[in-house]
């Protein structure tokens, strides 16, 4: 195998890497009804004018399974703290008790399940999009070098290891996707 060929396989693998990692801080953000500090990562918070990751200005810990404390670094962020999560539409209401702001995280009803699945399910449906573009991307490269000079062999060698990536990768989100969808529905 060529290394132009190699080298497109590589990229192939590490870009569907990439969007395996994603879907699975995606699906780690979406609730199962236990209380994780990782569910508030993507909240900002104003940190005195500059939009700060919740994570730098206060310490969040997981109480128990229903609760998250959250006890910001310096008092007078409780106010900013408190807005962005409302702001979050996570569903959940801070309560701020002039020191720390807890959440409790209300149990999940049938139905609010079935909305997180198809939400989970919305996001590996985005992964496999992107992963079969990254397979579309290398199959146009392999098939650039093959208008290049390199064999017709060659050519479907390449594609036919692209396909048996993607696949391993498809199969992958789907493994992500079952896992998450047993964890929701349990109760």
């Amino acid at each position: 195998m060529t290394e132009e060929l190699s080298m497109i396989l590589d990229d192939a693998s590490d870009s569907m890497k990439k969007a395996i990692n994603h879907l699975e801080v995606e699906l780690v953000k979406i609730r199962a009804g236990k209380a994780n500090p990782q569910m508030l990562d993507g909240i900002v918070v104003d940190y005195y004018g500059s939009p700060t990751p919740i994570g730098q200005v206060a310490n969040i810990t997981a109480a128990d399974a229903r609760t998250l404390t959250i006890q910001p670094w310096e008092k007078n962020m409780l106010q900013p703290i408190e807005r962005a999560i409302i702001n979050s539409n996570l569903g959940i209401n801070p309560q701020n008790d002039g020191t720390m702001i807890r959440m409790f995280l209300p149990p999940l009803t049938e139905e609010r399940r079935r909305e997180l699945v198809k939400r989970c399910n919305g996001e590996g449906e985005q992964s496999k999009v992107a992963i079969r573009s990254i397979r579309r991307d290398a199959i146009e490269q392999i098939k650039k070098l093959q208008k290049d000079g390199l064999s017709e062999d060659a050519a479907k060698d390449a594609e036919k290891e692209v396909q048996e990536l993607t696949d391993r990768h498809i199969a992958l989100v789907e493994k992500h996707l079952a896992q998450k969808e047993k964890e929701i529905m349990a109760v």
